[in-house]
Order: C-alpha cells, then sequence, then structure tokens
C-alpha cells in the first residue's frame, strides 16, 4: 500500500483534523476549483459544537470566491471570524454588514504576495480541491489556480479533494510560476497571453498531507444567461468604439481582453462570437466565463488566459467532452500572475469591469452600496483598471426600476480614482474620459451616460459646485454631494 492511498479517508474524518481559531486556506476562484466535501462536513461539525457551548471558527482565506457548499454552508454554522479576499455569497454579505465577520477586502493581485510577506497570517492547513494526485505527490489542479501555490510555501498540513470528474485529463490546462519576492525579483518572463513559463503539475510535500477525500462534485456555477437588452446596448457601444479606436490607428492588433464577471462582460464576449467580421479574440483576464464557449464554437478564441475556468454544470460537461480539442486554447494560472501589473501592462490588455456606479468626475465604486454595505469587494477590477492599455467601466444607468442612479455627483465609496478611469459605458452611450478636465469629465459622463431621469439634477449638482466648491480644480458642492444617496436612504429613491 502506497503512502497516498494511506491517506484516503472521509470527509467528515477531515474536518476533523481542523482546529478552533486556525487560518484556513482553500483552492478556489469565483465558484471554481473550490472543495466541496469538507467544508461542509466542517460546518457540520461546528453546527455540533456550538450546541454542545463549544466555541468554534476559523479565518478563511481563498482565491477570491467559493460555493454554498463552501462559503455558504460555513457561514450558516457561524464557522467563520475573518473572511478574505472577496466573497459573493449572500450570508457572508450579511454577516459582514452586522459586523458579526470580520471581512477583509483585498486586492486580489495582492493577496497571495501580502501571505508570503508575511502581512496576512500564512494559512496554516489547505483544503484543496485537484484533478488528481500521483503516488510522489505531484497534483493537477481543477479549474483554477487561485493563491494554492502561494499558500502552499508555509502550509503545515493540507488536505486534498481529488475530484474524479477530471482526472488526468485536465493534465496540461495549468501554468504554475509564481513570481519572486522583492526586493530584487526577477522580471516574470510572460510576453504573451500563451506564454508558459513553467510546469503544468504542483509538486506536494507528501509529509504535509494528512488527509485525502474523493469528491466528484460540480463547481456551484448559475446556468449561463442569454445577455438582456441593455448589457446588448452597452455591449454594442463597446464594440463600436474600438472599431473606432481601431480605425483611428490607437489601438493595435494583437492585444488581449479581460472581461469581469457579470451579465455586461458576457455580452461583449457573446457579440464577439457573433459577429462575422471578429477575428479571432485573445483573452488576459481572471475569470474565463462560459461565453468562451461561444468563442470556441465559432473557431474565434485564439487562447484564454486566466485564473479559473468558471462553467456551469452544462457546459462543465461540453468542457470536458471536448477537452482534447479544447484544452489547447486555455491557459490556468496563479492569480499572482493572471492579476499581476507587471504582465498585464506587458501584454496589453482591454479591461472591462462592472461599477456600482460611477460619479460624474471620473471616480468608480465597485464594491459598497451607500458608502457602507459591502455587495462584494472590490476583486481584481484595479488590478486590470490602472494597468490596462485601454479601460472600461461598465453599468446599466438605473437600478431598482429606476430607483437608483448608477451616475452620482459622488460616490459614496471609492475603489478607482479618476486618475485610472477611462470609458464609462451605459445603454444611453459612452463618455471618454481620457484628456479632459474634472468640469469637462462631469459634463461628458451627464450627457453620455447618466439616465434621462437624472440628468437635470446632475447638471445642477455641477453646476452648485461651480457655485460653491472652494475650488474649481474639481467642482464638489459638498452640501449636496450626496443628496442621491440620502435619498435613496429615507425615501427608497434617489429622484
Amino acid at each position: 500500500m502506497s503512502f497516498i492511498s494511506e491517506k484516503y479517508c472521509s470527509a467528515e474524518t477531515a474536518a476533523e483534523m481542523i482546529r478552533n481559531g486556525e487560518v484556513v486556506g482553500v483552492s478556489g476562484f469565483t465558484i471554481s476549483g473550490y472543495p466541496k466535501l469538507v467544508p461542509l462536513a466542517l460546518a457540520k461539525r461546528a453546527e455540533k459544537l456550538h450546541a454542545e457551548g463549544t466555541d468554534f471558527s476559523i479565518t478563511l482565506f481563498s482565491g477570491a470566491s467559493t460555493g454554498e457548499s463552501c462559503d455558504g454552508a460555513l457561514i450558516k454554522a457561524n464557522a467563520i471570524a475573518i473572511r478574505a479576499p472577496y466573497q459573493s455569497n449572500s450570508g457572508i454579505r450579511s454577516s459582514a454588514n452586522s459586523g458579526n465577520l470580520n471581512y477583509l477586502d483585498v486586492h486580489l493581485g495582492l493577496m497571495g504576495t501580502r501571505v508570503r510577506e508575511g502581512y496576512l497570517p500564512a494559512p496554516t492547513t489547505l483544503i484543496l480541491e485537484v484533478a488528481h494526485i500521483y503516488d510522489d505527490g505531484r497534483v493537477i489542479l481543477s479549474t483554477s489556480g487561485g493563491n494554492i501555490v502561494s499558500f502552499l510555501e508555509k502550509a503545515e498540513r493540507i488536505i486534498l479533494e481529488v475530484n474524479s470528474r477530471y482526472g488526468e485529463k485536465f493534465a496540461g490546462l495549468h501554468d504554475v510560476f509564481v513570481p519572486d519576492l522583492t526586493p530584487g525579483s526577477a522580471p516574470i518572463p510572460i510576453r504573451t497571453v500563451s506564454d508558459r513559463v513553467a510546469g503544468d503539475m504542483v509538486q506536494l510535500d507528501l509529509e504535509k498531507i494528512v488527509a485525502i477525500v474523493e469528491s466528484d462534485c460540480y463547481d456551484e456555477v448559475k446556468p449561463f444567461v442569454q445577455p438582456d437588452s441593455v448589457s446588448e446596448t452597452i455591449a454594442g457601444y463597446i464594440l463600436e468604439f474600438l472599431a473606432s479606436e481601431e480605425k483611428n490607428g490607437r489601438l493595435p492588433k494583437g492585444l488581449a481582453y479581460q472581461s469581469g464577471v457579470g451579465n455586461v462582460a458576457n455580452a461583449v464576449l457573446c457579440a464577439m462570437a457573433n459577429n462575422p467580421n471578429q477575428g479571432r479574440v485573445n483573452l488576459f483576464t481572471e475569470v474565463i466565463q462560459e461565453a468562451c464557449i461561444p468563442l470556441l464554437q465559432n473557431d474565434k478564441l485564439g487562447v484564454a488566459s486566466g485564473t479559473a475556468l468558471t462553467l456551469s454544470a452544462s457546459a462543465q460537461d461540453l468542457f470536458l467532452k471536448n477537452i482534447d480539442n479544447w484544452k489547447k486554447h486555455f491557459v490556468l494560472r496563479q492569480q499572482e500572475i493572471s492579476n499581476s501589473a507587471e504582465v498585464i501592462r506587458r501584454v496589453g490588455v482591454v479591461s472591462m469591469n462592472t461599477a456600482l456606479e460611477c460619479d460624474i468626475f471620473g471616480n468608480v465604486n465597485s464594491s459598497h452600496v451607500c458608502g457602507s454595505a459591502i455587495m462584494n469587494g472590490i476583486g481584481g477590477a484595479a488590478d486590470f483598471a490602472r494597468n490596462a492599455r485601454l479601460g472600461f467601466f461598465m453599468t446599466p444607468s438605473t437600478a431598482k426600476n429606476g430607483a437608483i442612479s448608477s451616475i452620482v455627483p459622488l460616490v459614496s465609496h471609492v475603489d478607482h480614482t479618476e486618475h485610472d478611469t477611462m470609458i464609462f459605458v451605459t445603454e444611453q452611450g459612452i463618455a471618454d474620459l481620457r484628456g479632459l478636465s474634472a468640469e469637462q469629465r462631469a459634463s461628458r459622463v451627464i450627457e453620455c451616460c447618466a439616465h434621462p431621469d437624472y440628468k437635470g439634477l446632475l447638471r445642477d449638482s455641477l453646476k452648485y459646485g461651480k457655485m460653491s466648491a472652494k475650488g474649481l480644480h474639481i467642482p464638489v458642492d459638498l452640501e449636496h454631494a450626496f443628496d442621491f444617496h440620502r435619498n435613496f436612504m429615507k425615501n427608497g429613491s434617489m429622484r
């Protein structure tokens, strides 16, 4: 019997190995490649201990958000005391906003680095989903890279979930390179989307493996939804703008695209897939979404580089069915590479990210509602927005049936300053803010992106700012800058 075979056990047995107060790292990035069975068993264990009057909770670090069987189960069991760097779970969101959970919202490109530098505590136990393990401790990762290699540097113990749905056919998808720490770090040797600079497997220390659990679970990704008319309109504006930039010599051939999570980003990729004049598209992104499938099927996908392959169950099956032919189109990286400022700049990326709200001066809020309530987090948007060759922030002009304007006098929380944003897009139009002063940006955003119901109010805000601001460099009307948000909190509408 091999060393590896002796470590197989139940999820419940593995969960018993995790200590109260421990920093636990998990694989996974935006609902792909995360462990499912051990976190579920750990949640049940926590519920049992709490019923007996015994405290039990952990600090949970990941690549980004995980699914209901990890984040969801553990927060329902009141088993998470601290969570980082990103989440998309309603229970975690509620706990963070009620003050019952310490949530650390971290740039995704920096999370692994901060752990390796000692700025954040290193996970002592890692729970990793892998596609396959060999007797010598080499593993093939599953559907995400995330922070796995970064967390492994200082981990004391490793618990594996080996997902038999993937197996050895997943070999060759990953490139597991992680950059050196400063000072004196070498340049990251990636110049193009398709470059591979390391092996496709991770070598584990056999002595650290304490449990192996067999799994055959799907990533809990919601079914793909065809883009709605608003998303398609926004996508149309973006594609028209890109065509104009290319025609005028400002957009060179060979750039890669980054698309954030959501319907609008999917709409752009779907529009590219269905455009008969569109050539092959390369992606350099975090999350490779299901919209890459139409690109593949229409022979319009070059190479998609990211840290996560986020597909619904049916798309996961389709990918596995075609993996021998499709695998050459994908590179899954560790997120210190997928979100690296150095690589984003060198490759040349057109970034497309979603905003919760934008203000007329060019600032963007992508993480908080009314300034204080976390939605999901900043994610990797800033990694791309500041370093992209060309950057878009996209949002419908209104939400909640028109009660909320996505264009406001001043954002209630700043994730991306006016120094790092370039182009705003809503279904009303597109505003290119490059090379404009604050007042010029404000006028363009109001006229091009705001919903007609709010244009007058926004024009008034700018007018009052020019009359009352201390200086006119950025004419903010401090007395009324947050009237939109106050009206919404008081009356349920920003009008």
